[in-house]
């Protein structure tokens, strides 16, 4: 059984950053798309950040150069760094795996994720 569990997620101010943590078990993890989402308040979920050894990593136009996605194989454990948050960036956070190698085209599509986690909230103040 598949299983992701975030962590991190908590109030911060504007131009703060956060790391949010993503610990997976279950199944082999270092094959796999990876891939965090988010669907803030009132919203659609949306993709924000995909990573893959086959296929590299993927941003969402809105967080390039402030978000980070990695993993670590060692650690079974996926990581987005956010730096400069903004309010705009409040949402439920979730990271997800696609049970390929490669991540889909295009990558930030939700429906190609096959496992969820929980969600960490961000919260972004002004």
């Amino acid at each position: 059984q598949v299983q992701l569990v975030e962590s991190g997620g908590g109030p911060v101010e504007a131009g703060e950053s956060l790391r949010l943590s993503c610990a997976a078990s279950g199944y082999s993890y270092r094959t796999y798309c990876m891939g965090w989402f988010r669907q803030p308040p009132g919203k659609e979920r949306e993709g924000v950040a995909t990573i893959s050894s086959a296929t590299g990593t993927t941003y969402a136009d809105p967080v390039k150069g402030r978000f980070t996605i990695t993993k670590d194989n060692a650690k079974n454990t996926l990581y987005l760094q956010m730096n400069n948050l903004k309010p705009e960036d409040t949402a439920m956070y979730y990271c997800a795996a696609r049970t390929s190698v490669f991540c889909a085209i295009p990558p930030l599509a939700s429906s190609t994720f096959t496992y969820w986690g929980q969600g960490t909230q961000v919260t972004v103040s002004s």
